[in-house]
């Protein structure tokens, strides 16, 4: 449930297809987001699942917001 949320945010940020967007896709390289994209990614995910993110450069894979929301969701 949380995986298909963030990739839907991500599909819809960089225009890609969902099905592109696995666990492992790097944010930036694979999907060629830019750091307003990553930005507006996170902000999404922030408003999404009402939580924080304090370091985006921790943000290197879908796997690596997937983690981070799991663990900081209430």
């Amino acid at each position: 449930m949380i995986f298909e949320k963030i990739r839907e945010i991500i599909a819809e940020q960089t225009g890609k297809d969902e099905n592109e967007i696995t666990l492992d896709t790097n944010v930036k390289d694979d999907l060629d987001a830019d750091s307003l994209d990553l930005f507006q990614i996170i902000n999404d995910i922030e408003d999404e699942f009402d939580i924080s993110v304090e370091d985006p450069e921790a943000i290197v894979t879908v796997k690596d917001i997937v983690d981070f929301v799991e663990n900081h969701k209430n």
